[in-house]
């Protein structure tokens, strides 16, 4: 929500609006405004009355000097009049929703308050709004009383993800008779976040850290001896035979051991960035499926409690996430989704040459699940690849080639992606090969049947255990 105000120009020597704007100081510099403000209508009327009056003047033509005089007077008086027309109008704008998935609409919302003691004259008003959006938005108010509000609306939407502003507002103030036009700008504006497009995926059985799937935890000793207990205080219904007597006595209290705590599955999902392995641009390119499919492996891992944590090319993650990620329980999973969605939403290709950063960050332990969206991959970046897996609980790896997506559907795969996808597989990936146009659940439910060596039937969701 944006708010301010436009206050008319004071000839007594200004003021400032309350959305920050400052009004022109002083009266000649107001009037000098105010002229410029003539529209072409204005102009005409005016270049009308002096060329009549210079013909009466050489003609001795008293009538024809009164015609002119109206006609240059009538642009002059609707510029003073407008200029000395004193109110204050505020805007705000609130946009349903602010992040919205490529492809889809957004509405933008604009109210106009009159904060005047005067009822204000025709207003039109514009938002500023990206090319790629639309067309800039016009709107025309006849006449808002004082203390009145008037409410508009218009749509926004783009195929092509990222953050986009919206405004500032501008209000053009004209007069009964069209001679004079005077525009005003607010200065505060929103932004409009365009994420990638999140399919729905299918369930299917997932290996990481945990056995299991649906609530993503298991449970592990957190004990080693009787001196690395990590007592907490007794809650009604804790079995007594846990009750730690040593702790109990230090604190004054009845205290239980913690013998065994949740622990959640963990998920890294990598996005290959690198310029070096993607081709071509635009919302059917082989990179924003990449960035498409990425978004909905995020969303899903999250829906089933999983940590999940994003990571590129570069070792990248997103601010604010911790080392094991993000977790996915209530409020925290949507707001970790939100994260997510934003970075994914401005990411763009590296300069990086090599997949090394990620591998760093991934040989650090065992990592669970690992979900990788591969380009392009000569054979020292497959080796590096083949790597990552031996730090992964289980790895599935979604490959697109560049050449086969510049040649559209249909078209067939480079000898070198069939050789890469080959040394995925032999190395424990489960690897499948992105066709051209694929969408995102049928690929997911290819990678869930390579790796159970079937073809499942219609309906069947299978599993990856």
């Amino acid at each position: 929500m944006t708010a301010g105000g436009y206050p008319a120009p004071d000839p007594g020597g200004g003021s400032t609006g309350g959305d920050g704007a400052t009004n022109d100081k002083g009266d000649k510099s107001g009037l000098r405004t105010a002229l410029a403000g003539l529209t072409t209508r204005g102009r005409s009327f005016l270049a009308a009355g002096v060329a009549a009056a210079v013909c009466a003047y050489v003609l001795g033509q008293s009538d024809l000097l009164r015609v002119g005089l109206l006609l240059a007077a009538l642009p002059l008086v609707c510029a003073g009049v407008l200029y000395r027309t004193r109110y204050r109008v505020a805007g705000s704008r609130r946009l349903s929703p602010a992040r919205v998935p490529a492809g889809s609409e957004a509405r933008v919302h604009l109210r106009m308050d009159n904060i005047s003691r005067l009822p204000t004259g025709l207003l039109m008003l514009q938002d500023r709004v990206p090319y790629v959006l639309g067309p800039r938005p016009r709107f025309v108010l006849d006449r808002v009383e004082a203390g009145g509000r008037r409410e508009v609306s218009y749509r926004v939407r783009s195929d092509l993800r990222g953050r986009y502003p919206l405004g500032p507002l501008q209000l053009r103030l004209t007069d009964p008779f069209g001679m004079c036009e005077l525009t005003r700008s607010f200065s505060t504006y929103d932004t409009l976040t365009v994420i990638p497009r999140v399919e729905p995926l299918p369930p299917v059985r997932l290996t990481g850290e945990a056995k299991g799937y649906g609530d993503g935890r298991q449970r592990s000793l957190a004990l080693a001896g009787e001196d690395d207990v990590i007592p907490r205080g007794y809650r009604y219904g804790d079995d007594l035979r846990r009750v730690h007597w040593r702790s109990t006595a230090r604190y004054g209290e009845l205290m239980v051991r913690r013998e065994e705590q949740p622990q959640r599955a963990r998920c890294t999902v990598l996005l290959d960035t690198r310029a070096v392995a993607f081709q071509g641009a635009g919302p059917g390119s082989a990179f924003e499926w990449a960035v498409s499919g990425t978004a909905s492996a995020l969303v899903h891992m999250l829906e089933r409690s999983f940590s999940v944590r994003l990571l590129t090319d570069t070792g990248n993650a997103v601010p604010g996430e911790g080392t094991d990620g993000f977790a996915g329980a209530g409020q925290e999973s949507a707001d970790a989704a939100g994260l997510m969605m934003d970075t994914l939403a401005v990411v763009d290709h590296s300069d990086a040459y090599t997949l090394s950063a990620a591998y760093d960050v991934l040989r650090g332990g065992n990592e669970g699940l690992l979900v990788a969206f591969f380009g392009d991959l000569d054979e020292e970046q497959a080796a590096v690849a083949a790597k990552m897996r031996q730090r992964s609980g289980a790895a599935v790896a979604f490959l697109l080639d560049s050449a086969s997506w510049t040649q559209g559907p249909g078209a067939p795969l480079s000898q070198q992606c069939e050789e890469r996808l080959r040394m995925l597989r032999e190395s424990g990936w489960t690897a499948v090969v992105v066709p051209p146009g694929a969408s995102v659940v049928d690929m997911w439910r290819r990678a869930d049947q390579e790796r159970t060596g079937t073809v499942s039937a219609p309906g069947s969701t299978g599993g990856w255990s």
